[in-house]
């Protein structure tokens, strides 16, 4: 399937969880904090903005805030919080899509890159940003580290999270480092929905060379958005590239 066919009314719809989940105060705070700070008083430019989980906050920041959005749903959601004319937003895919600009600041969260199934379309994202950023601009990216080391030998899956009522699956092709996330919500009854995502994975090392090819240094990687030590056991981390210049 298609991102857009993906991203359609339905999960739009129940994208938000406000107050809990990613949109929890201690999870959204720091995100919010280190894009403002990283900002510097420019502009920022979002890369799949989603329903705005971070770009309203940051714009009631005082940050301008740009987005790219394939997904019209989650822009009409988008919509419900703020206008057009507070959070601008121009339809199309992260990888090509041109926004006007130049921007201080660039950033795709939440494992977003992912979601473009190809090494190369990985690679034309990080052009596109290094395209729409001033010189001495910086490009901050959020991205899971793939568990493969949980992986039982033999076995292509592992339970990422379970709860009463929600189990998370992530299966993958070594292969192709691809990877699909199931998301299976549980009924009273017998019944169950299942959403489904497809990713292709990206290790740390090679997320630096689409870095480099793009003309990107990495100025710093830390677990989470308050700073920790990354290190071998983090599940995460959240990567900053600076282009050369002013």
């Amino acid at each position: 399937m298609r991102q857009d066919e993906i991203w359609d009314a339905e999960a739009a719809a129940n994208y938000d969880t406000p107050g809990t989940g990613m949109f929890a105060p201690e999870v959204l705070g720091p995100t919010v904090d280190r894009l403002a700070e990283l900002a510097a008083g420019g502009r920022a430019l979002e890369f799949a903005i989603g329903t705005g989980r971070v770009a309203v906050p940051l714009a009631r920041r005082g940050v301008p805030v740009t987005g790219v959005e394939l997904s019209r749903p989650m822009i009409e959601q988008l919509r419900t919080k703020v206008d057009e004319a507070t959070v601008p937003v121009v339809v199309g895919d992260m990888a090509t899509a041109e926004a006007p600009g130049p921007f201080r600041l660039v950033y795709l969260v939440f494992n977003t890159i992912s979601n473009l199934l190809t090494q190369a379309e990985q690679v034309a994202c990080f052009r596109n940003a290094a395209r729409h950023l001033e010189p001495g601009g910086r490009f901050v990216i959020e991205l899971g580290v793939p568990g493969l080391r949980e992986l039982p030998r033999g076995q292509q899956g592992v339970v990422f999270h379970s709860e009463p009522g929600y189990l998370g699956v992530d299966t993958y092709d070594v292969l192709t480092q691809h990877m699909v996330s199931h998301h299976v919500r549980f009924g009273a009854g017998r019944e169950a929905r299942l959403f489904r995502s497809p990713h292709r994975y990206i290790w740390p090392a090679e997320l630096d060379l689409m870095g480099q090819l793009a003309g990107f240094e990495l100025e710093s990687r830390h677990a989470d958005w308050q700073g920790a030590e990354f290190t071998a056991e983090s599940p995460s981390h959240v990567s900053v590239y600076r282009l050369p210049g002013a």
